[in-house]
């Protein structure tokens, strides 16, 4: 039997990953306990996923089980042993603020839960592939100190830099930054999962996301750019922006994307690699842009207010050069740009009971 085992299978990455892999594998195993709700608000909850990727999907079975318990984990391992042969790893704390006022809770979940994963696999699976769902804030602030220009209506790098042209690779330093909390637990996570495919030659990949979106996130306020901007258009709820004066980039990959990159990953893993996973040039925005697609697709005028303070360790322009993914799979390419995918996201979002 071949089974894929999937983390955080109730949320965006985890439950667009349920689905893709639902007819590539016998069975998938997901794990995921709803800490969305714990971190959000019941607004944030992702029973509502669970439910519909049970009803939709045939072959799956869910465990509600905490990652940071070792001794749980190790029980869904030894139950299905050496037949789990991929690891979706996308449970966790994903909020700069939220991670600020628990670092005990935030470290536990984003690294210790990490390092649980891993050596479940290493002990019960060690063929399988492991993949992670990293961030790009491992970068920390230091995409920061790049040479920016400001636009009437975002920031954008100095267009003779090597950076201009793909965006930031993954030979930009972790060094010398402010990462946020959370950046500095998914720092610990990232690096663990690269030296479990270094140390012990397992078939670990990391991928950096940057804004990773889609029809099927719990948006709030704390976490989920795009998303909880879109359930605002939609519901009229006032938007807050946090600096920058609006203008901050972020690059936003469609869930669907993401996991297809990691289907490629699988089929031909690279052990311990780490790859930076965004919408890079073919999707990327601006906060005043993003208002101005939103208020233009859903037909309403949106309520936002702006505060001068940014999020410590926020960053002001990123878009990640994915070309290193692209060499190593070249049949991989985007399905989803910036537009459809927000069509996609109101269309879904205007259905659903918030």
């Amino acid at each position: 039997m071949n089974i894929a085992l999937i983390t955080g299978a109730s949320g965006l990455i985890g439950g667009e990953s349920v689905e893709f892999f639902a007819n590539k594998f016998d069975l998938i195993v997901g794990i995921d306990n709803n800490q969305r709700a714990y971190f959000f608000g019941d607004e944030a909850s992702t029973d509502w996923n669970r439910d519909r990727i049970a009803a939709k999907t045939g072959n799956y079975k869910h465990y509600p089980t905490d990652i940071r318990n070792f001794e749980e984990i190790q029980k869904i391992f030894k139950e299905y042993g050496n037949d789990i042969k991929l690891v979706v790893h996308t449970a966790a704390q994903p909020s700069h603020d939220w991670a600020a006022k628990e670092p005990f809770t935030d470290f536990s979940i984003n690294a210790t839960g990490t390092l649980n994963m891993l050596e479940a696999t290493r002990l019960h699976c060690p063929q399988a592939v492991f993949i992670f769902t990293s961030t790009n804030k491992v970068y920390g602030d230091n995409p920061n100190f790049l040479p920016l220009f400001e636009y009437e209506t975002r920031w954008e790098i100095n267009e003779h830099h090597p950076y201009y042209a793909n965006g930031i690779d993954e030979h930009h330093s972790l060094d010398h930054t402010t990462h946020s909390v959370f950046g500095a637990s998914k720092v610990a996570a990232d690096i663990m999962v690269q030296e479990y495919g270094k140390y012990f030659g397992m078939k670990t990949g990391v991928f950096r996301g940057g804004c990773l979106t889609g029809p099927n996130h719990s948006g709030a306020q704390l976490h989920g750019f795009l998303a909880y901007l879109m359930k605002c258009a939609i519901t009229g709820t006032h938007y807050t922006i946090f600096g920058y004066k609006g203008k901050q980039v972020r690059d936003n990959i469609h869930s669907y994307d993401l996991v297809n990159m990691f289907w490629h990953y699988y089929q031909n893993p690279r052990q311990g690699e780490a790859y930076n996973a965004g919408g890079s040039r073919h999707a990327n925005c601006s906060m005043m842009e993003a208002i101005s697609w939103c208020e233009k697709i859903s037909g309403n005028k949106m309520s936002y207010s702006y505060k001068d303070t940014n999020r410590i360790g926020d960053h002001i322009w990123w878009i990640s050069d994915v070309s290193k993914f692209k060499k190593h799979y070249p049949t991989w390419d985007f399905k989803y740009d910036l537009e459809q995918t927000l069509v996609e996201m109101h269309d879904s979002m205007s259905k659903r009971k918030f």
